[in-house]
């Protein structure tokens, strides 16, 4: 007698408020208050707790459209710690790593978990076991979705953190349990439907996930995509998409900010497209990857109809791909210059490298280009630079971006560096 194959179970565990729940570790005081962290210029809401969301205030609102709610109802406001963050996310994944042997971190707050075969007989308590584990360790709350396919975890994720019945867990292996909550889930909030693919179905009468479920595979992708049809396969418990256990690479590396105040100086503005570039180069380094393209960006702000508007990119391709921090802040200046003009207030700007591919490929030799042993120098000075901005974050910066700080207006809400630097730990006093 053979016995029944074992059906794929995965769990999507998802930190509740990511970055809020952070905050509020090392601030119990806040538990059950309404706070919210905001943008890189204190600019927008970008997260918020609960009693944030209760208020009716939306995600990426400006702050200055919500200051009478936040006076009146004593929000607490934080700017973005993106250190403590991810030093935090890390020690969340640290605590799932025993529970499945494939693990695929899909964001900073959440993570896909592959329990076939691990807990077939009680799943709910192995999911509950992961939350304690989690929030013993770290003092973060998460929900845990499962199901037999990724949107399916994703969607019962998502009903784990809507429906305080569930626990904060819920696995939709059950065909019944499944078709049951997928007539309560608006199309919109299927993991992979965007805002215009969502009208499109609603204009065809497809309207919950129960809808798009129905539909034949063949139809859908006929009308829309390869994607979408997919969706409506993984809806039904059909896997198509695999865990993906390495992170593959960026194909675009995107640095960019919009700016507290306005700036008018093209040295101002240069310092900061400098800095934006180091960081861009940085990032790159760190995947192992070089960029065979540079382009940037500035705009003014569009929004205010009182003031002249200018906005302009422009790219260039590299004769030979390169991650050198120096190279590509020079190409940067260099692309300023053509595009930057006096007499507008800049809002925004920006850089993008493209064209990525690893550093090991061997690409097109330029004859005009450095030696080998010179490369070689260059990779091991903006290795040895690394290492060193990694133990000391404000250790060396290429002298480019250094040229002014006048663009960066400090932020006033931030929370110490709890857990990533010795001077700002928690100081524990015994009596």
């Amino acid at each position: 007698m053979t016995s029944s194959p074992v059906q794929n179970l995965i769990a999507l565990v998802d930190c509740n408020n990511f970055y809020v729940s952070c905050e509020r570790v090392f601030r119990p005081d806040l538990c059950n208050k309404p706070v919210a962290v905001l943008s890189n210029n204190d600019g927008c809401i970008v997260a918020r707790s609960q009693e944030v969301k209760d208020l009716g205030i939306k995600m990426a609102v400006p702050v200055y459209q919500v200051q009478h709610l936040i006076k009146r109802h004593n929000i607490c406001l934080f700017s973005s710690n993106y250190a403590l963050y991810a030093d935090m996310s890390e020690r969340v994944m640290q605590c799932l790593e025993p529970y499945s042997p494939l693990i695929e971190v899909y964001s900073i707050d959440e993570s896909f978990l592959d329990l076939t075969a691990l807990c077939q007989h009680d799943s709910i308590a192995y999911a509950q076991q992961i939350k304690r584990t989690v929030y013993q360790a770290t003092g973060i709350p998460v929900c845990v979705g499962m199901g037999p396919t990724k949107t399916l975890a994703k969607l019962a994720n998502y009903a784990a953190k809507k429906w305080h019945k569930t626990g904060g867990v819920l696995d939709l292996s059950n065909p019944i349990r499944r078709e049951k909550l997928m007539r309560l889930v608006p199309v919109n909030e299927i993991w992979g439907i965007g805002r215009q693919t969502s009208k499109r179905l609603q204009v065809m009468g497809i309207n919950t996930a129960y809808d798009l479920a129905k539909q034949p595979v063949e139809s859908i992708q006929a009308q829309f995509n390869i994607v979408i049809a997919r969706t409506v396969m993984e809806l039904n418990g059909i896997a198509c998409l695999s865990l993906e256990e390495v992170t593959p690479d960026k194909q675009q590396i995107v640095c960019s900010r919009s700016f507290s105040r306005r700036l008018t100086q093209y040295h101002e503005l240069a310092a900061a497209l400098a800095s934006f570039s180091s960081r861009a180069a940085e990032k790159l380094r760190k995947q192992r990857s070089i960029a065979g393209s540079i382009s940037i960006f500035i705009r003014t702000n569009t929004h205010n109809e009182n003031e002249p508007q200018y906005q302009r990119s422009i790219r260039m391709v590299l004769n030979q791909a390169s991650s050198d921090s120096r190279k590509i802040i020079s190409i940067a200046k260099k692309l300023l210059q053509e595009i930057f003009k006096a007499g507008y207030r800049y809002q925004q700007c920006g850089i993008t490298l493209g064209h990525i591919q690893p550093a090991e490929i061997p690409g097109q030799l330029d004859l005009f280009d450095l030696p080998e042993k010179q490369h070689n120098k260059t990779n091991e000075l903006m290795l040895a630079m690394d290492k060193i901005n990694q133990r000391f974050p404000k250790g060396i910066t290429v002298s480019a971006a250094q040229m002014t700080n006048s663009w960066h207006s400090p932020v006033k809400y931030r929370s110490r560096h709890y857990t990533t630097n010795w001077d700002e730990l928690l100081l524990v006093k015994c009596h």
